[in-house]
């Protein structure tokens, strides 16, 4: 399984969604005070990131 998402509680006890590459965290999101927040944010990423444009600023 080279790329899942993976939730877990943090410092804080607020959980957060992380999108990881093997063993690595790609990225993640803000931490949430319900597991079903989380995982509302994996399911938004799953629905509207295949299709976003990538925006370069440099």
């Amino acid at each position: 399984m080279a790329h899942h998402f993976k939730i877990k509680k943090n410092k804080a006890g607020e959980f957060v969604a992380y999108f990881m590459y093997n063993a690595e965290p790609i990225f993640w999101t803000e931490g949430y005070s319900s597991k079903a927040g989380a995982t509302n944010a994996i399911e938004s990423v799953k629905t509207n990131g295949p299709g976003a444009p990538t925006k370069d600023e440099s």
